[in-house]
């Protein structure tokens, strides 16, 4: 069968993404559920990742939960903490905030010290807050605020969760599969991401790196039942990858396909410096045109950039989408509450012949439309 592009568009945003022809292939077959073969595909997707985060099968395991990255998030969330528990956020974007949303609509005690959305999250300030707050007993942050583009130095986070022993949980959401995570090394108990996001596969599933002994110290704490996380890992444990409920048989299957590229395109090493280059370049050629990047350089991610509009020139985002979109593009509005922006990412099959075509058109837009 041959399999052709039917594409008329890519996408220059956080994921969904634009995917290769070889994943999208993989999602022509339907499969069992209780097929020995499809349990055997889980099986290998949850090694894979173990092996990319850096995280023995000893020490840790995986668990695939049904949903979008936020139902990954609330899975940890709401199966972790126990009734006693604090949960200590740093907010500095709209995924952060959400953390905060879930622990209030559960019950769950939490404490938020905020920052600003273009300011990383420090280290010092948390242990004031901890200081403030003797009662927390675990700390989740947010990696790369899909929000800005901002990443958060993990390390130095890192090393206040392990100093106060505290149970650590990290949304690495846009950063795991083109930043190296090690999970062991920096103490994480629970990492969470997507299907859809650095891997370049397709939405439908979430994935938790979780620490053995952590995870199963939570068991019967879940406020769920689709999203007990305990239940979801012991099933697959028990009955050799077999998920709990209905999984995501397509989806399932491009990403055992999309993992299988990025060992080919070599790995998170190569993919992460393929998204870094898309993004400095992208950077440096909207900031000639007029556009500012929102983050400062130092603490840009890889995957997206938030762009001001620019001074004294009148812009309509939605008249610049569509005709974007018509010229084979599409990217994503602003997510900041007091600021006109708009954003650009640049991961899933995006290349620097990509970059080169959408500034090209952005020159060709401000010419023709802004004032």
């Amino acid at each position: 069968m041959t399999i052709t592009d039917p594409n008329t568009y890519k996408l220059l945003t956080p994921g969904p993404l634009t995917t290769s022809i070889s994943v999208r292939k993989e999602m022509l077959v339907d499969r069992c559920t209780w097929d020995d073969d499809y349990k055997q595909m889980t099986q290998f997707v949850r090694r894979e990742l173990l092996k990319l985060a850096h995280a023995d099968e000893s020490a840790y395991s995986t668990v695939l939960m049904q949903g979008s990255g936020t139902f990954g998030v609330e899975s940890v969330l709401s199966s972790a903490a126990g009734k006693n528990d604090c949960v200590l956020v740093p907010v500095n974007g709209a995924y952060s905030e959400r953390m905060c949303q879930i622990l209030e609509r559960h019950g769950i005690a939490y404490v938020r010290e905020d920052f600003g959305w273009d300011e990383r999250v420090d280290a010092t300030r948390l242990e004031d807050a901890l200081a403030a707050h003797p009662e927390v007993t675990i700390l989740s942050i947010v990696h790369n605020e899909t929000t800005s583009g901002l990443i958060n130095d993990l390390e130095s986070v890192s090393r206040v969760a392990h100093e106060h022993n505290l149970m650590f949980i990290v949304d690495a959401m846009s950063s795991f599969g083109a930043v190296d995570v090690d999970v062991a090394a920096l103490g994480i108990d629970f990492l969470i991401s997507s299907a859809n996001k650095c891997i370049q596969g397709v939405p439908g599933f979430s994935f938790i790196i979780a620490r053995r002994a952590t995870l199963e110290a939570t068991e019967g704490r879940a406020r769920t039942i689709s999203l007990d996380l305990h239940a979801q890992w012991r099933t697959m444990q028990k009955d050799d990858g077999k998920w709990r409920f209905t999984s995501p048989t397509h989806v399932v299957a491009a990403f055992a396909q999309a993992l299988k590229e990025l060992h080919c395109e070599g790995g998170v090493a190569a993919r992460g410096r393929r998204y870094s280059a898309s993004n400095k370049k992208l950077r440096e050629g909207m900031r000639a045109l007029g556009f500012e990047p929102f983050v400062s350089e130092a603490f840009q991610g890889p995957i997206i950039t938030t762009f001001l509009y620019p001074q004294g020139r009148t812009l309509d985002f939605h008249h610049m989408h569509g005709w974007l979109k018509e010229h084979g593009y599409v990217i994503y509005p602003g997510k900041l509450t007091d600021r006109d922006t708009f954003r650009i990412g640049n991961i899933g099959e995006i290349y620097e012949d990509d970059v080169e075509k959408i500034l090209a058109l952005f020159a060709q837009y401000c010419e023709e439309f802004l004032k």
